[in-house]
């Protein structure tokens, strides 16, 4: 397969890819509510739990860029998904609060995608193609967006415990996914 080809595959799986980390990284926002409730949270103790994934994912991002500087964007992306999968799962089964923060640290390894796919993603266009190409893979933010309405319709349906394993199960395939359309190319290391 040529190179264009290739960055067009990158780019695709790696929009995919972000958009599905996203959603993940925003799930306490919809499951923490039936939560709360469950588990007699105060506002404070809310407000940390939704907060505690967006603090991991802001924090990784940098080590998350550095190894991918250093050991390249599909096996960083790739492991990074791979990561958060059980936590994720395992908030089924959680039933204290502590348990739950835990876990949301944990997932907020999957909102430090955006530092992985950026450099990943750009490395496979010309100067001249890379607005696009980030742009496309920018589209991903929508994940956020996308979590809003299908974690409210699975929790609605079937429960607040249904999200988790339904995300988790999304993020194996995802990452299978992505692993077989992404590509590797060492010259993009630094």
């Amino acid at each position: 397969m040529n190179k264009s080809k290739q960055g067009l595959s990158v780019l695709i799986v790696s929009t995919l890819s972000f958009t599905v980390c996203f959603a993940i990284w925003m799930m306490f926002g919809v499951i923490g509510i039936p939560i709360k409730k469950t588990l007699d949270l105060n506002a404070t103790q809310f407000g940390l739990l939704t907060a505690t994934p967006v603090l991991t994912g802001s924090l990784i991002r940098v080590p998350l860029g550095m190894w991918t500087d250093k050991y390249g964007g599909r096996r960083v992306f790739f492991w990074l998904m791979l990561a958060c999968v059980i936590p994720i799962w395992l908030i089924t089964y959680a039933t204290e609060y502590w348990q739950f923060l835990l876990l949301g640290l944990f997932i907020g390894l999957a909102g430090g995608s955006f530092s992985v796919g950026t450099p990943y993603v750009a490395r496979w266009f010309k100067k001249e193609r890379q607005g696009f190409a980030m742009g496309v893979f920018g589209a991903g933010n929508s994940g956020a967006a996308l979590n809003k309405f299908v974690a409210p319709a699975l929790l609605v349906s079937f429960g607040w415990a249904i999200v988790p394993q339904v995300y988790a199960v999304a993020l194996l395939l995802t990452a299978i996914v992505f692993w077989f359309f992404s590509y590797d190319d060492p010259a993009h290391k630094v």
